[in-house]
């Protein structure tokens, strides 16, 4: 495939060896504006925005990607293989299954299941369970810690459900699986078939065991401090 991709319009050598990927083109924007030093626009096919520049003097990209398996599949896969990027780190929200993780804790992702169907395309005579680089993840929790945050390490459910019918969320914190996103599995995916890392850090956004708690859609764009800091030192 030649650069730019049909959904990415950067030249070859705009992205760094690490990229940040929120979910939200807003949440990208903000990262690059606040946090990065000389951020330079790269990407804005479909408004997924993606920058490039300095944080403590390191060269780091963020873009968004988007929602659900499908779309971080499409835009992870061309990072990692047209533009030769080496580690992903996803920064995202998530719905929380366990009763120890509030609003803004973090769930750092050892590996992650999925409802859905996106490992099929790689013809295994079985399940196939997609996990985290240790060393991205090492080092996660060495900044956590660091930070004093309140985090858990475990397994993440990557849903392509949001509204789901069966209400089948507890179902999965039966067997360990601390919270609920949309994107994990299929990054990883990518990851492991193109030797490339990544890993996936989530800000709990609600609970199921504390339905009053939700952050709102612009507390989502914005107050993710602790988990874009974790990603940066991290890149």
């Amino acid at each position: 495939m030649p650069i730019p991709t049909p959904h990415i319009n950067a030249k070859a050598g705009d992205f760094a060896d690490t990229v940040l990927m929120p979910g939200d083109p807003k949440r990208s924007r903000m990262i690059a504006e606040n946090f990065l030093q000389d951020a330079v626009l790269v990407n804005d096919v479909r408004g997924v925005q993606g920058y490039t520049g300095k944080y403590k003097g390191k060269r780091v990209s963020v873009m968004a990607s988007g929602m659900g398996q499908p779309a971080i599949g499409i835009y992870s896969y061309e990072l990692f293989k047209e533009y030769d990027v080496k580690n992903i780190i996803r920064i995202g929200s998530c719905g929380s299954l366990h009763p120890d993780l509030h609003l803004k804790d973090l769930i750092i992702a050892q590996a992650a299941c999925t409802d859905g169907n996106y490992a099929i395309q790689y013809r295994l005579p079985g399940t196939f369970a997609p996990i985290a680089d240790f060393g991205l993840l090492r080092k996660a929790v060495d900044e956590a810690e660091k930070k004093g945050v309140n985090y858990k390490v475990g397994n993440i459910l990557s849903s392509d459900i949001f509204y789901d019918d069966a209400g089948s969320g507890m179902d999965w914190a039966k067997v360990g699986v601390l919270g609920i996103e949309m994107e994990s599995a299929a990054l990883y995916c990518n990851a492991a078939r193109l030797g490339k890392n990544a890993l996936c850090i989530c800000t709990v956004s609600d609970s199921f065991n504390y339905p009053d708690e939700i952050m709102t859609a612009e507390e989502r764009q914005t107050s993710l401090t602790a988990m874009i800091e974790i990603a940066l030192e991290i890149a």
